[in-house]
């Protein structure tokens, strides 16, 4: 069992020595940088590339770690990624690291060490494109149900390949950014013209999202294997729904204005490698994908990671707990959602996001959005023993997602947290 030795960790904390998750901090008004989260402290990686931890690293050029971004580092790739990780955690354990000795003699470890709590979080890559998927069954049945009926909940095609639309990067924010409630045009009743205004139905989405790292060529699409080794890392994601405005516009091209106006991310990244001691087999897939969708990874192409939903409503000092929900739910994988972005020659980019779509489980408990917990405004949501209720989000309200694993000798593998408020929308003088 690895243990830090460098810092301190407490035993709850999400950034243990088997996380280290990276991204962007910045400090006291200094540039944007590239920091490792363990415990409650953040590690320099440009003031530690200074002290020669990565020197061996020859395919590393260790200014990439001055960046306001994490894109240079994912483009190096999965080889790179695994040395640098190895580095850090012989520094952060063996008591006998070079580097280590060094920082200890001259009494400098803090040289290399910021506290958590002093810094300002970033988004973690200057993201170029977004795609968000859809890839929960129970979410897509649920929604199904709700609008077509038991009997045609599920498209025909999406049990054969992971459906998915092109978001909009420019609007994705870092956890802790306000976003104002989105004016649109909605149709309240159906027997008439529709209005404009607010939207009164707002929503979270529970999901994650994954970072590309290397990416391919224009015409070179990926295969499974190759989808997998391009995967740099995962964070929370919270992709708003304005559920009215987007009933209204989304036949016959999909979402637009209903989801473009703000998707929340975690701001670290938790590393693949990380992620490898919680796999497990994906949902079984009936019936069986085509050839280049067709995984049959021995170890399992889903990952056992516990995610939860809460509110703090307008004005109140606690939070509720919404959802319950796991990744292991997902019907397609990860690999399987980027194999099928690329099989018809799209080229992927370093930095790219892609979103996993809403995460929902068997359960009611683990819906992973308020659509599919009131069923579409039929049913209250019922906030703890507080006597408060919700149907959708209010002005004010906070939403907060989380997410962790955890190895059988204590080892947590967490995410931090994703947060977001939504402020009145804005009064629109020429509307």
């Amino acid at each position: 069992m690895l243990e830090c030795t460098f810092v301190k960790v407490a035993p709850e904390s999400d950034f243990s020595v088997i996380n280290l998750p990276l991204g962007i901090f910045s400090v006291d008004g200094r540039a944007p940088q590239v920091g490792v989260a363990i415990g409650d402290k953040v590690l320099d990686m440009t003031a530690l590339a200074e002290a020669g931890l990565f020197k061996s690293i020859e395919a590393l050029d260790a200014t990439v770690f001055a960046q306001p971004h994490l894109n240079d580092y994912m483009a190096l790739g999965r080889p790179v990624w695994q040395a640098v990780r190895r580095a850090l955690q012989d520094l952060l354990t063996n008591e006998h690291n070079p580097v280590r000795k060094q920082l200890t003699e001259n009494n400098k470890q803090n040289s290399v060490l910021v506290l958590m709590d002093s810094v300002k979080m970033h988004l973690p890559a200057r993201i170029g494109d977004y795609t968000d998927f859809y890839a929960s069954r129970e979410h897509a049945t649920n929604v199904g149900v709700m609008f077509r009926g038991k009997d045609n909940a599920l498209m025909p095609n999406w049990t054969h390949l992971p459906v998915g639309y092109h978001g909009r990067a420019s609007s994705i924010v870092v956890s802790g950014t306000p976003l104002h409630r989105p004016n649109g045009q909605r149709r309240p009743d159906q027997t008439k013209p529709p209005v404009f205004g607010p939207s009164m139905r707002l929503d979270y989405e529970l999901e994650m999202g994954f970072f590309v790292g290397p990416g391919n060529d224009l015409g070179a699409p990926l295969s499974l294997q190759q989808a997998e080794d391009n995967i740099f890392g995962v964070v929370l994601l919270n992709d708003w729904s304005a559920r009215d405005i987007q009933a209204w516009e989304y036949v016959p091209l999909g979402p637009f204005l209903g989801k473009n106006f703000g998707t929340t991310i975690s701001p670290w990244v938790v590393t693949m490698d990380a992620l490898e001691p919680f796999r497990v087999p994906q949902p079984k897939q009936d019936p069986q994908p085509l050839p280049y969708l067709r995984d049959s990874s021995a170890s399992g192409s889903g990952y056992d990671i516990q995610l939860e939903v809460h509110i703090q409503p307008n004005g109140q000092g606690d939070f509720y707990p919404l959802t319950k929900s796991n990744l292991k739910y997902m019907y397609w994988s990860l690999k399987q959602q980027l194999a099928h972005h690329t099989v018809n020659g799209c080229n992927m980019q370093p930095g790219d996001l892609c979103g996993t779509g809403t995460i929902s489980g068997p359960t009611k408990d683990s819906f992973g959005s308020m659509l599919e917990l009131c069923w579409s405004g039929k049913n209250d949501i019922q906030l703890g023993d507080s006597g408060l209720v919700r149907k959708f989000i209010e002005d004010g309200d906070v939403i907060r997602l989380s997410g962790f694993c955890q190895t059988s000798d204590g080892h947590r593998v967490g995410f931090g947290k994703c947060v977001g408020q939504i402020l009145p929308a804005k009064t629109l003088d020429f509307c």
